[in-house]
């Protein structure tokens, strides 16, 4: 079997197909995704302008409580001016997404029956930044009209001075996902791993056609041998292949796959899993040819339903429940527990599963295989 896995290495080593497969091409791509991508997936913060005509304490809780917080997160950024038609001006020319004008007797109006309200100028061209700054005035408002009627009932008059309806936190690790680097590398990696374990598979086909199918099987050798060394053949070829992609990844493009134990077992459940699914495929076919097309098809449209394009997590719903049944979701979903701080144990669910596919996949290939042994 070792001498057959070492011929298979060789010869595959000489094709270079299998290099741009394994390495180039996914490189390539998870690069040009993330170029085209991470800056929908990483925002500039909103840049808004601030008119506080009032100068008493509501209006300094809106500017210190509401939107300091939010320029600590990178959330906003903030532009004092002195004047209304100031911020007009510089929302007409684009300068900003958005003003707030606190009108002045702000402060002192909060307890009276009609309060004066949080003005908002937005530019045409930003309706998001202007739909958010909305937002932001429209949930303050509502803030101070609890408090409104808190000091009607004789309540603390201080708390005018501790409003903060706003709030950013940070999800909980179990929320959290991958890095946009990090999620087109990985997703490349595992799209891209199914055409590279396919070399050591299909070449039963090739040696079949070829005729040397059938001296190998003549050897004093039993025959399972010879379909334990294609697989051990493309395990290798994807264990690497995915090993050494993961770290240039990490080096040339700062991509963070999270803890090595973890990431290892998640690689060798992947590469288990599209070893099965590759060796189930090319059992139902008759030429190289017609295995590398069907396994194209197969892979495409699983790395599509896996999430291999973009996050299909966040669609949620039935779609999200019928990605489980592809490989790609759950490598992806067992590095986005390691994302999420977790140690190699978070990835062990995953990996499980992953190694399960490849499994039930193997034995229903076996049955094909052995046929084309045997023939």
């Amino acid at each position: 079997m070792l001498l057959i896995v070492g011929k298979d290495l060789r010869e595959r080593l000489r094709d270079r197909s299998l290099f741009l497969f394994a390495l180039v091409v996914p490189l390539v791509l998870a690069f040009v995704y993330n170029l085209v991508l991470g800056k929908a997936s990483d925002p500039d913060p909103f840049r808004y302008a601030l008119v506080d005509l009032d100068g008493g304490p509501v209006a300094a809780a809106f500017a210190d409580d509401v939107l300091g917080p939010l320029v600590g997160d990178d959330v906003v950024t903030i532009r004092r001016v002195a004047t209304a038609e100031a911020a007009r001006t510089l929302a007409r020319d684009g300068d900003i997404d958005a003003g707030f004008v606190l009108p002045a007797g702000f402060s002192a109006s909060v307890a009276a029956e009609k309060p004066l309200g949080v003005a908002v100028i937005g530019n045409v061209d930003a309706p998001t930044g202007t739909q958010v700054a909305t937002a932001i005035a429209d949930a303050y408002a509502g803030e101070l009209d609890t408090v409104r009627v808190t000091v009607a009932a004789g309540g603390d008059t201080r708390v005018l001075e501790r409003t903060a309806p706003l709030t950013v936190a940070g999800a909980p690790a179990s929320m959290r996902v991958l890095d946009q680097t990090t999620y087109m590398a990985a997703a490349m990696a595992i799209l891209f791993l199914f055409f590279t374990v396919q070399a050591g598979l299909s070449s039963l086909i090739d040696e079949r056609s070829a005729g040397t199918l059938r001296r190998i099987l003549a050897l004093p050798v039993p025959r399972w041998t010879v379909l334990a060394a294609k697989a051990v053949t493309s395990v290798v070829i994807g264990v690497v292949g995915t090993g050494v992609l993961v770290v240039a990844s990490s080096l040339l493009m700062g991509a963070d796959w999270g803890d090595p134990v973890g990431v290892a077992s998640l690689v060798v459940g992947g590469v288990l899993a599209a070893t099965g699914v590759t060796a189930a495929v090319v059992a139902t076919a008759r030429t190289a040819e017609q295995a590398g097309s069907r396994q194209a098809v197969v892979a495409i449209l699983l790395g599509m339903l896996g999430g291999v394009f973009f996050p299909i997590s966040q669609l949620g719903g039935v779609v999200t429940t019928v990605s489980l049944v592809t490989p790609h979701a759950w490598f992806l979903r067992g590095l986005g527990e390691l994302a999420g701080g977790g140690g190699a144990s978070a990835a062990l669910p995953s990996a499980a599963v992953l190694a399960a596919f490849g499994l039930v996949t193997g034995a229903i290939a076996l049955v094909g295989l052995r046929r084309e042994v045997a023939s």
